[in-house]
């Protein structure tokens, strides 16, 4: 079997499963935000359950329309609030402790390598660069999840990517993805594990894992996964705060693949998707005289504090272009505080950026930094589809953080060497 089949194999009581067998798994966590988590605890209610299988693996992260955009969005978030007060949930992050959930939750060690998590939200899918399967699903499956403690699911088939050679100068693994997703398109996954393997994954650190995981949805993905290394392993022990013990799989030598695909790095520039689909993209350098109106980073993708010392490490004694506003996001407080310390917040406040508590808030167009019609953006977020950051005749393209700062500088597409 492949990671993906031993860990639900593991989880629904069976030595072996097979693609495409149907399953009920265990689930080790359960995951939602303001926006999903209203819906599926009203769910949950209408099957006749008042409160949740395990608030010690329940999670749930107020991190969408928060801090409260207007009164629907805090109307949402009071009846989570309600909620949590009334369960005594230990496991709660709103204003002042949240931050974006895909990044919060391996921080705070509630993810650990050969667990099963599901999460309402589409870049569940994040967290197998721990090893673990993880996916999103909508509200009502998560109603169910959060009642029972257990799904059912399809065990998918899987693609397995091999990346070799080794990395140029400011690729990262939004670069890898981003190219990957240009190559097999937005349903070239549907709905099976994209397995990430190769020398240029072993070079990643984590945080650029947990980019390329987080956008395997874009693909179409059940999940993204990468087998657990020594880097995954320390990155563990220095979050695992509860020390909950874990499992450890790998794919066995001749598990079966549905498809093996092979990408050599050594020659790959920065990658940029065009307007209007994650597939659509082109080398930095295929894109001429694009001006841009707002630049963004931060999100689940790239709200990292290696994402913020990219940026910084271009916006250094620069000066932002005067007609773009750039809004730069830490994806969680911890992160928030370290970019404080390590003085990346006055590089980017020097250069004119605007830098703000975690929230999701512009990637999906919900507040803090939505775009008019007619405006562009490039942003460090994952999916650029019509309307996604506001008006639907605005558009966004989606990069590195690196390509984001040159940009910002630039007030066009441009390579982070334009920059130096």
């Amino acid at each position: 079997m492949n990671i993906t089949e031993k860990v639900l194999a593991a989880h629904c009581g069976k030595e072996r499963v097979v693609p495409g067998e149907m399953i009920v798994a265990k689930l080790d966590g359960v995951l939602a935000n303001d926006v999903t988590c209203p819906i599926a605890l009203r769910e949950m209610k209408e099957m006749g359950y008042e409160t949740v299988f395990d608030v010690n693996k329940t999670y749930f992260v107020m991190d969408h329309f928060t801090p409260n955009a207007n009164v629907k969005a805090a109307e949402q978030s009071k009846y989570v609030r309600d909620f949590a007060k009334q369960e005594n949930m230990p496991f709660f992050f709103d204003v002042g402790t949240m931050g974006i959930e895909h990044a919060l939750l391996p921080e705070k060690g509630l993810v650990l390598p050969g667990e099963v998590i599901v999460g309402g939200d589409s870049h569940t899918c994040t967290y197998g660069a721990l090893g673990a399967f993880s996916t999103g699903m909508g509200s009502t499956d998560i109603a169910a999840a959060l009642a029972t403690g257990e799904l059912w699911f399809k065990v998918p088939e899987t693609i397995k990517f091999i990346y070799s050679g080794k990395l140029p100068e400011y690729i990262t693994g939004k670069d890898l993805i981003l190219h990957t997703i240009g190559k097999i398109g937005v349903d070239g996954a549907l709905y099976k594990a994209m397995e990430f393997t190769g020398e240029a994954i072993n070079e990643l650190s984590m945080d650029g894992r947990f980019t390329m995981c987080n956008m395997a949805i874009e693909a179409g993905a059940k999940n993204g996964i990468i087998a657990p290394d020594d880097k995954t392993i320390k990155y563990v022990e220095e979050h695992n705060h509860s020390l909950k013990e874990f499992n450890v799989y790998y794919s066995d030598d001749d598990a079966t693949y549905s498809q093996i695909i092979e990408i050599d790095v050594s020659a790959l520039e920065p990658v940029v998707a065009c307007p209007h689909l994650p597939e659509n993209t082109k080398f930095v350098s295929e894109i001429c005289e694009k001006y841009v109106d707002q630049v963004v980073i931060g999100s689940c993708t790239n709200g990292r504090i290696e994402d913020l010392r990219a940026a910084a490490s271009v916006l250094k004694g620069k000066k932002i272009h005067k007609n773009v506003r750039t809004i730069i996001i830490p994806a969680t407080q911890s992160i928030y505080t370290q970019a404080i310390k390590e003085g990346l917040v006055d590089i980017f406040i020097e250069a004119g950026a605007a830098v703000s508590t975690p929230t999701c808030g512009p990637c999906f167009g919900g507040h803090m930094g939505i775009l008019a019609k007619g405006e562009v953006a490039v942003s460090t977020t994952n999916r650029n589809f019509v309307g996604r950051m506001g008006h639907p005749e605005s558009e966004v393209y989606l990069s590195s953080p690196y390509v984001a700062a040159a940009t910002a500088v630039m007030g066009k597409i441009s390579h982070p060497l334009e920059v130096k």
